[in-house]
């Protein structure tokens, strides 16, 4: 399996499965998200993506296609893209979920208050408006695992 940066051609594939799996995709033609993709056999089998705010990151629209879910692909992806947030010299990733609590706990993301977000992450649409009030926030502070 291959995890890199999405490439142009993979934009509409990504989006596929991100609207396949009920993430939210309306903000994608203005918001400034890097794509990480894991890619097996020249099919696109999962996407994660990264916003950036100052030091802070969204980590959204975590998806893998169902026919490779539960083999590791979620968990290769996370990792991917932590190492691409501290390369960009981020020190903290966010999240909001309705579905994975349990799959970022075991990650080493804990619960947060939404409110206790950094400020700059509250200005995105998924926090705005995207994400429902009773999606759990969830942070990670990068340093603590490195």
């Amino acid at each position: 399996m291959n995890l890199r940066l999405q490439l142009p051609h993979e934009r509409e594939g990504a989006r596929s499965l991100l609207d396949r799996a009920a993430l939210p995709v309306e903000d994608l033609d203005t918001a400034d998200v890097r794509f990480i993709v894991a890619i097996e056999n020249d099919e696109l089998v999962g996407v994660v993506g990264l916003q950036q705010f100052g030091s802070a990151g969204l980590l959204r629209s975590l998806a893998v296609r169902q026919d490779f879910r539960g083999s590791g692909v979620g968990g290769r992806l996370v990792d991917a893209l932590e190492s691409l947030a501290r390369e960009g010299g981020l020190d903290q990733l966010v999240l909001l979920t309705q579905t994975a609590a349990p799959f970022f706990a075991a990650r080493g993301y804990r619960a947060i208050e939404r409110a206790d977000a950094p400020a700059s992450v509250h200005d995105s649409a998924e926090f705005r408006s995207l994400c429902p009030a009773t999606a759990s926030c969830m942070s990670k502070q990068l340093d603590d695992d490195r």
